[in-house]
């Protein structure tokens, strides 16, 4: 029988979309009955919420007062192995089904018939009289590309009134046309001849094209040193799964990425694929949703929360830079994208492929046990080699005060600039220092909201808190002493190496890469295409610059602070550091280039074990030793972690709720789990809310989820406005 053909004639489970976790209820099908995986419209009380057939109703009370069902949403049905995977990550991550719905439904107007709407686009030159409430809705089409918007989110976006957008239709600047509401994307040509591939490229291809002919599932550990060819890898195995008439889904950890890869899969394709990510417009996200679940879309190129469209026939899903810390979601729904990917996929019987030249311990483990296959890149494509590495031993370089570039390093930078090769300067830190204090008191600015010390941003000229984003000016008189002229920046940010640089090189052309200082996806874009050109001498950035960019030009990589990241007691501090510092590394000397690049790491503990391993390229006896220690501690991947996150306005409300849930852990007890805390978090206050945290270590093969869900089932009840939260294989602690 066709998914499309389970029918239920007479009643209904329906899950439904609230923010309460109501659960599943029975209603009345309407005349013709209702298809799994069905969106609906149902009545809840005094209201009407959306809902999605979840099966057959229960039945075992009096038919006549179920309510019927109130409309049928002209979207098609999702299929079951879409329910299958909702179910199996609600229970796998205790989330409520209500918002897993909300995840799988996140597109606006789905509940919309088809049909045509009024959008408006480009259409003429500027008008004659140019106001800034104009400038700014023009500037929103630039940087969606001339994007078509219905009027309203246009003018949301820009911030105006809707008459300012109707004035610049009547000048003629803009337009406004009927259009159809969803449109199929053009198909993908598999048949197009791809990029030539190295012997080693070719024979992973042909490996992973071999494993996509099984047409079942199975996940692939695709690991190849910076510059190898990965993506041309995989992108075959894109064009097997379009060849057999599937879907094929890529996950990017950064919107800052996807303009260049979208550029890789229209030369090797002819078309451009659908993209999902926060930078598309409404009627995009609408569209593709509705594409995704008519098979009328063959790849996605997305963020995490593309693994929740409703493909049809989902064949592949690849995720890009696997080892990124940015697929692990930290609010609302905890989850990690790449482990949900291996579900799904096990689920629709499709491949996954994890790629990265710095895998998490998990992938590596799971491949040496055979869990995973593995496929190894070992070379750099064409003539590009890795790059020479050194460190750089602050202890023995004479370091003026106020300075964080070293003599030796500034005179590598100075050779570059004299040959015409571009420089990277990495500082893993926003902002121009992390900490503002006064130097008559000892005072440092904090938030008023959070247990965090403000960021000095000069750029903008204001203090930030990295936590919840509030913003003050920077103060001239300390808000603590009242003394004036006394406050100070300590610690550098990106904004004051950037200040160093213009000092040091003041013929240089400098450019700063970092998040917090492009206000849209395209204009960051558009920096990193005028870095790519050979616009820029010295790049100064984040993590932002270690994810996958290819800049030709670069032939020299400092990073100022090996240091960063070594220190504390987070589980991961020592992969995180060894993952950004080679793909920081990994930038120098990449394909395009005729020099080979050199890397240098400017640190206070040259003999680290990480700085080491960086600088020896045993990369495998680093991730055996990590996973080594991680089985001696029992901790993940052979062990399992869960983290229990509370919060109130009332610290007293919340610690005192927080150790009666510790008095009462009979069910964690039954399975050999132990229960760390509580204690308040690393950072105690977010938002204003007091937070405190609790950690639970269980063996492996534990039913752990099972364990907290009774555990929960028969706490105490909770105080008002006390939020709990269960990150299930937490990779965060604060």
């Amino acid at each position: 029988m066709n998914d499309r053909q389970i029918f239920f004639p007479h009643g209904a489970r329906i899950a439904v979309l609230t923010q309460e976790p109501v659960g599943t209820l029975d209603y009345l099908a309407p005349e013709g009955g209702v298809r799994l995986g069905q969106l609906v419209v149902v009545p809840l009380g005094p209201r009407r919420v959306m809902g999605m057939v979840w099966g057959e109703g229960l039945g075992g009370f009096d038919t006549a007062k179920l309510r019927p069902v109130a409309r049928l949403i002209d979207a098609p049905p999702l299929q079951p192995e879409m329910l299958e995977f909702m179910a199996r990550m609600a229970d796998y991550t205790l989330t409520p089904l209500p918002a897993m719905l909300r995840m799988a439904t996140r597109a606006p107007d789905i509940d919309q018939p088809p049909g045509q709407r009024k959008i408006i686009h480009r259409a003429g030159p500027p008008p004659e009289r140019m106001t800034d409430p104009r400038a700014a809705v023009l500037q929103v089409l630039e940087d969606h590309g001339g994007a078509g918007f219905a009027p309203s989110e246009l003018a949301q976006l820009a911030g105006v009134s809707s008459g300012v957008v109707q004035g610049l239709v009547k000048s003629g600047t803009l337009a406004e046309t009927l259009a159809p509401r969803d449109l199929p994307y053009p198909r993908l040509d598999p048949s197009l001849p791809g990029k030539p591939l190295a012997p080693d490229q070719a024979e992973a291809a042909e490996a992973l094209r071999a494993r996509l002919r099984q047409r079942a599932y199975g996940t692939t550990l695709l690991r190849g040193v910076t510059g190898s060819g990965k993506t041309e890898v995989y992108l075959e195995a894109v064009a097997e799964c379009l060849r057999q008439g599937r879907q094929a889904l890529v996950l990017l950890p950064e919107i800052a990425l996807s303009s260049e890869f979208l550029s890789r899969v229209e030369a090797r394709f002819g078309e451009r694929p659908g993209e999902w990510h926060s930078g598309i417009t409404r009627m995009e996200r609408r569209r593709l949703w509705q594409m995704a679940a008519t098979g009328n879309v063959g790849m996605v190129v997305g963020a995490r929360s593309a693994l929740f469209l409703p493909f049809s026939d989902l064949g592949l899903i690849v995720v890009d830079e696997e080892h990124d810390g940015s697929y692990k979601q930290e609010d609302g729904v905890f989850y990690s994208a790449r482990d949900m990917a291996v579900l799904r996929a096990s689920i629709a019987q499709a491949q996954v492929v994890l790629a990265s030249a710095t895998p998490s311990v998990e992938s590596w483990v799971n491949a040496a046990a055979g869990k995973y296959g593995r496929i190894d890149l070992r070379a750099r494509y064409g003539s590009a080699e890795l790059p020479d590495m050194a460190a750089i031993d602050l202890r023995r370089e004479d370091m003026p005060s106020g300075r964080w570039i070293s003599p030796r390093l500034a005179r590598e930078v100075q050779a570059r600039l004299e040959k015409g090769e571009q420089s990277l300067l990495f500082l893993n830190r926003r902002g121009y220092a992390p900490i503002t204090t006064c130097r008559a008191c000892g005072q440092q600015v904090g938030c008023d909201q959070c247990d965090a010390r403000m960021v000095e941003h000069r750029f903008q000229n204001r203090l930030v808190c990295h936590q919840c984003g509030e913003t003050k000016p920077i103060p001239q008189t300390c808000p603590a002493c009242g003394v004036e002229g006394r406050m100070a920046a300590v610690g550098p940010g990106v904004e004051r190496l950037a200040e160093e640089v213009a000092e040091r090189f003041p013929n240089a052309r400098a450019s700063v890469l970092s998040s917090d200082l492009f206000n849209s996806a395209r204009a960051l874009k558009e920096a990193i295409a005028e870095i790519s050109a050979g616009d820029t001498d010295i790049i100064i950035g984040t993590q932002l610059v270690a994810k996958g960019h290819n800049f030709p030009r670069l032939t020299l990589v400092g990073v100022i602070d090996a240091d960063l990241g070594l220190q504390g007691a987070d589980l991961r501090a020592a992969e995180r550091s060894f993952q950004l510092m080679r793909q920081v590394a990994g930038r120098a000397g990449r394909e395009g280039g005729d020099a080979k690049g050199v890397a240098l790491l400017q640190t206070h503990q040259p003999d680290h074990p990480v700085i080491r391993a960086i600088l020896s390229g045993e990369d495998e006896t680093f991730w055996d030793a990590e996973a080594a220690q991680r089985q001696a501690a029992e901790m993940p991947p052979f062990g399992r972690l869960a983290g229990i996150i509370l919060s109130h306005p009332d610290f007293p409300i919340v610690d005192n709720y927080a150790h009666e849930l510790a008095r009462r852990t009979q069910p964690l007890q039954a399975i050999g789990a132990e229960l760390f805390g509580p204690a308040p978090a690393p950072i105690a206050r977010v938002r204003g809310r007091h937070r405190v945290r609790m950690l639970i270590r269980a063996p492996r093969q534990a039913p752990l989820q099972a364990a907290i869900s009774d555990w929960l089932r028969v706490a105490p009840k909770a105080p008002s406005n006390l939020r709990l939260s269960v990150d299930i294989d937490p990779q965060s602690f604060f």
